[in-house]
């Protein structure tokens, strides 16, 4: 909504213009009326909308052709004044002063024009005869007030309505013409039915319209209330109630059933408060609120933000499968202006053995948004309206900074959830296969993804000592010279070589001994494709001498070369590294502290199974 309001009375000499002006200032008919008042500056705390309000006079006599033009660029909304007992003001309205506005303004940008009848007091009759067919000829006519300044009727009316023309404008929601919304107001008010429906039925239930109400108006609805409204509704339209339910057809009728009263700033109070500004786009203060993240810090979702996107989940499941569907995910996604999520997204994440995102898999996507870009989070969870479901101030409320990595180190322990694995090793050594083996998909599986929808990022949970974490896996491109910051930017570092390639491992002895062998960020070297006979690398040393001179656990043997799913104990070690970097490597050569970790892991499972399934009884 605008900060301030800026009102301009044009019109011809002698209507009465600048007695409007004093009257409303001195709420009296001014004995002594000047050629032109001066500009005044009406108060916020003195205005019904709260908005300080600019009132500016024209006169003939005193100022340019110029100068009125540069006036019409500045308003926001324009009075052409006529007098109701003089004809050729009323004919100047159509024949001079709309055309000149029209010349001298943005045709992108409309401005509002109300019509002002004055001298109300001179006659018997009124000129509203006359001027509707006018009102009708002109879209950009908001409404026409007939006043006297002399007798103060209708004067406070007048500039409200000015007020309210720019605050709470009728041209970018309504068609005159069609009788009408407009199809954007439509698009806005259709998103914010589907997410007030909070169990997705495609009704509103007395609870919903409560809470919608209460959201927006600070006040909830009482009973009687509620049902005059679906009655209302009920009477003009013969599907806008369901199971005594308002539908989004009952929903949009209501709006248009409110702007064509004149209430449109109901309308308006309702777009606003769902983040839509004065072109209804969303806000981009709305979309991206402020978050402040100091270096070396990461971004994770807190626990509100995940119960929240538990309960998205939960209201577009509606098969109960745990999983949802290309038509439940496109359902989830209406509220959106375009698909956020490609074909990659089902080899970034878990997914069902149809290929659906199941439940673990949608909120590891929403863990690695956060993540990788917090700002396109922001923007995610706006447009499902998180701050007004969640009742928080921003969607930044459902954002937790990290402390910086230093202090976790300092401290030898971390508050953090999500740790970033950074995957280096040659072409064709095996690190796409390292990253599908973590969602459990096995090589013949992978054999089957396309190329155009292969990703370079995995991101599943794993349990280190009970506790569940994410581990974000990210495979590097190949090119030796050219690993950017946020290539060497991890937690820990995985180097993948293939045994039965005796060039494979010299690039990995390469990376490390350019990038990580002076860090502090924890490595551990991946012998790929184990099934294959192993043949003797072509380097100084064998991989396990390298892991022995540079203090790092053994090389791990691993392969996605099985009939299930492959095994996840590497990627448990690789995210207890992760947690604790500040270990010895005596400690994690140590088979007693993997088997604390693993036998964690798999207990923390099995009883978190078992939980998800008794939540799931109720749903």
């Amino acid at each position: 909504m605008r900060k301030d309001v800026r009102i301009l009375l044009v019109g011809e000499p002698k209507v009465g213009k600048t007695s409007l002006i004093m009257s409303l200032v001195s709420e009296e008919f001014p004995e002594v009326v000047p050629y032109r008042a001066e500009e005044i500056t009406i108060p916020a705390d003195v205005t019904p909308e709260r908005v300080p309000t600019h009132i500016v006079d024209y006169s003939e006599a005193e100022q340019t052709d110029e100068q009125l033009f540069q006036e019409i660029a500045k308003a926001n909304v324009i009075c052409i004044v006529y007098s109701v007992n003089n004809k050729k003001s009323i004919e100047k309205v159509t024949s001079h002063w709309i055309p000149l506005i029209t010349e001298n303004t943005d045709k992108d940008s409309r401005v509002p024009l109300i019509l002002v009848g004055n001298k109300s007091d001179l006659v018997e009759h009124s000129s509203m005869e006359t001027i509707l067919p006018i009102m009708n000829q002109y879209s950009e006519i908001e409404t026409c007030v007939e006043c006297s300044a002399k007798n103060l009727k209708n004067i406070s009316e007048l500039f409200y309505y000015a007020q309210k023309a720019v605050l709470h404008p009728t041209g970018p929601l309504y068609c005159p013409e069609k009788k009408d919304m407009k199809p954007l107001c439509v698009k806005a008010l259709t998103r914010i039915f589907k997410v007030s429906d909070l169990d997705n039925d495609g009704i509103l239930n007395d609870n919903e319209l409560n809470f919608f109400q209460r959201t927006c108006f600070n006040t909830p609805l009482e009973h009687q209330a509620l049902e005059d409204v679906k009655n209302v509704v009920r009477r003009n339209l013969s599907d806008g109630v369901c199971d005594n339910g308002l539908t989004l057809k009952g929903f949009l009728f209501l709006h248009t059933l409110f702007i064509q009263r004149g209430r449109h700033e109901t309308t308006w109070t309702v777009l606003r408060r769902f983040g839509y500004d004065d072109d209804l786009e969303l806000n981009q203060d709305y979309l991206f609120p402020p978050l402040k993240i100091p270096p070396d810090c990461t971004t994770e979702l807190n626990h509100n933000a995940y119960l929240f996107l538990q309960s998205v989940f939960d209201k577009h499941d509606k098969d109960r499968d745990c999983a949802l569907s290309p038509e439940e995910l496109r359902d989830l996604f209406e509220v959106f202006p375009y698909m956020p999520w490609g074909p990659d997204v089902n080899n970034t994440v878990c997914t069902n053995d149809q290929g659906w995102i199941t439940y673990q898999g949608y909120l590891s996507q929403w863990t690695l948004t956060t993540y990788l870009d917090v700002q396109r989070c922001l923007e995610y969870l706006g447009y499902l309206g998180y701050s007004i479901i969640a009742e928080q101030e921003s969607q930044a409320a459902g954002i937790t900074v990290t402390r910086d990595k230093k202090i976790d180190l300092q401290k030898k322990q971390t508050q953090r959830s999500v740790f970033r694995c950074n995957v280096f090793g040659d072409v064709g050594s095996g690190k796409s296969g390292f990253l599908q083996a973590f969602l459990g998909t096995n090589l013949m599986r992978q054999n089957m993804i396309r190329e155009e929808h292969i990703s370079y990022y995995a991101i599943s949970t794993t349990y280190v000592y009970g506790q569940e974490k994410y581990l974000l896996l990210h495979e590097v491109f190949p090119d030796f010279d050219y690993l950017s910051d946020a290539d060497l930017a991890c937690d820990i570092v995985c180097l993948v070589y293939d045994i039965s390639n005796p060039y494979s491992f010299e690039y990995c002895a390469k990376v490390f001994k350019q990038y990580f062998m002076d860090s502090k960020i924890p490595c551990m070297m991946i012998a790929a494709k184990s099934d294959l006979p192993e043949v003797k690398q072509l380097y100084g040393c064998s991989p396990l001498e390298f892991c022995r001179r540079h203090k790092m656990p053994p090389p791990q043997s691993f392969t996605c070369n099985t009939a299930d799913a492959p095994s996840r104990d590497i990627y448990t070690k690789l995210t207890t590294m992760a947690m604790y970097p500040h270990m010895s490597q005596a400690d994690l050569k140590s088979s007693t502290f993997w088997l604390k970790a693993s036998v964690g892991a798999t207990v923390f499972v099995v009883l978190g199974f078992a939980m998800y399934r008794v939540l799931l009884k109720p749903r």
